[in-house]
């Protein structure tokens, strides 16, 4: 009756849903419009009127995110975000193992299906969609198995942008201890930036620097995914952004830009919060009733179980 409800709403709305769409947009390049409300925003319409241009934002994400994400480069300093790079290099890549291999058991204990168990596991321990995106092709996933992965990893997301800036003042975290954290224990990289930049410059610049260093695990990742999965033809995506990025932040450390730099960095920004609200509008109701309750609870186990060991480790071990 609910679903009656929002359907026939979204049948009267419907000459309305592309001007509203363009309009809420164009609304999250405003500064005022943080990235958090950007969320909320394209989440807000993927449940009213729905996504007119759901076909062409699925595209368009990946590819601004990864703008944003080099954009952001060119205000971080080398020196400082390769220290932060290797002191979370160890976290990186036991909570990636024990990720891996938590999954491995949740699903054969749930009896989730192997591709959707695995996708759901390597972007928790990973980096979220695009570990999501680099790794379906290689396991055969077909578009169900894709789009339950995708919707857990964004719906925790989501909760995640909003649930860990509150989580890191309660818990009386420094900057750079909740740049670490957010790195490792949130999924995408949209989420992880825009949280760790609500939460102060300095845990900005960790997180974003850990978060990539951690993304180029997507290739052995991938490749053993290719060895387990007896898939040794598939082609591997190698996330080519991250060197881009390097080189923006070696530009900004020996070759200071001055106001291009800040006018690329703010860019970058306003861009990561478009990102956002385009990813919230895919999160459609369709998408979110077709999770299924084991794939969620497993994602849901994987993200409690990574955020809190983490947590321990920065808070007791630093």
């Amino acid at each position: 009756m609910a679903h009656q409800h929002i359907s026939s709403n979204k049948v009267r709305l419907s000459p309305l849903r592309k001007p509203l769409f363009i309009t809420a947009a164009a609304a999250t390049l405003l500064p005022v419009v943080s990235p958090p409300v950007a969320l909320l925003l394209g989440i807000a319409l993927a449940q009213t009127t729905g996504n007119p241009y759901a076909q062409l934002t699925r595209r368009t994400t990946q590819w601004l995110l990864q703008l944003s994400v080099i954009g952001l480069g060119f205000g971080m300093n080398a020196h400082q975000a390769f220290q932060a790079g290797r002191a979370g290099l160890f976290l990186t890549i036991a909570s990636i193992a024990a990720t891996l291999l938590l999954g491995y058991l949740l699903g054969k204990i749930l009896g989730i299906d192997k591709n959707t168990s695995h996708l759901v596991s390597s972007g928790t321990a990973i980096c979220g969609g695009s570990a999501i995106a680099a790794i379906a092709p290689v396991v055969k996933a077909n578009d169900k198995q894709l789009s339950v992965s995708l919707g857990i990893i964004f719906l925790l997301n989501s909760v995640a942008l909003f649930l860990f800036p509150v989580l890191g003042h309660l818990l009386h975290l420094s900057q750079t201890q909740f740049g670490l954290w957010s790195a490792i224990a949130i999924h995408d990289t949209s989420s992880v930036v825009g949280a760790a930049g609500k939460y102060g410059p300095e845990a900005l610049q960790v997180a974003t620097m850990v978060k990539l260093s951690r993304a180029l695990w997507i290739i052995p990742v991938s490749l053993l995914t290719g060895l387990l999965f007896r898939n040794g033809k598939s082609k591997i995506k190698i996330p080519w952004f991250i060197g881009l990025f390097v080189i923006a932040m070696l530009l900004n450390t020996f070759f200071p830009l001055g106001h291009v730099s800040y006018t690329l960095t703010s860019a970058a920004k306003t861009g990561l919060s478009l990102t956002l609200f385009l990813i919230g509008s895919n999160l459609s109701r369709e998408i979110l009733s077709g999770i299924g309750w084991k794939p969620l609870l497993q994602g849901v186990l994987l993200w409690v179980f990574i955020s809190t060991t983490t947590l321990m480790a920065i808070i007791f071990l630093q």
